[in-house]
């Protein structure tokens, strides 16, 4: 097992309205900069973008009923990270959640940037959706 956490933020909006919203891969661009800068690209099943550190071909969860927005990013060596993430209903709002994992000869301090970046990037799309 990898250790792991998990971060969420609480958004003032109706959960499966936000998850129509944010679902579509072209939406990412607008918030998650540690995945991808610019409009991603359809390439067959993937995306193709271009990520903070180079070309990334990156997998969606297809739209589903349950606010499931999983994605797998493959950064050119072929093995595809997995990225959880959930919007789930908080009383009349939402949460927005994601895990980071501790890959195996991650350093503790790449780890905790990983989550800083997960945690810049969902205060991004906070403000984005509640201007």
């Amino acid at each position: 097992m990898l250790p792991s956490q998990t971060i969420s933020i609480t958004i003032a909006r109706n959960w499966l309205d936000l998850y129509e919203t944010i679902w579509k891969p072209e939406f990412f661009s607008r918030w998650a900069t540690g995945l991808c800068s610019g409009t991603p690209e359809p390439e067959g099943n993937h995306w193709r973008a271009r990520g903070p550190s180079g070309n990334v071909r990156i997998r969606f969860t297809s739209h589903n009923p349950f606010g499931v927005m999983d994605h797998w990013v493959d950064s050119g060596t072929g093995k595809e990270l997995y990225i959880p993430m959930r919007v789930i209903a908080n009383a009349h709002g939402a949460e927005v959640l994601s895990t980071v994992y501790c890959l195996p000869l991650m350093s503790d301090e790449k780890f905790s940037q990983s989550i800083q970046q997960i945690k810049h990037d969902l205060a991004q799309l906070n403000t984005i959706l509640t201007q």
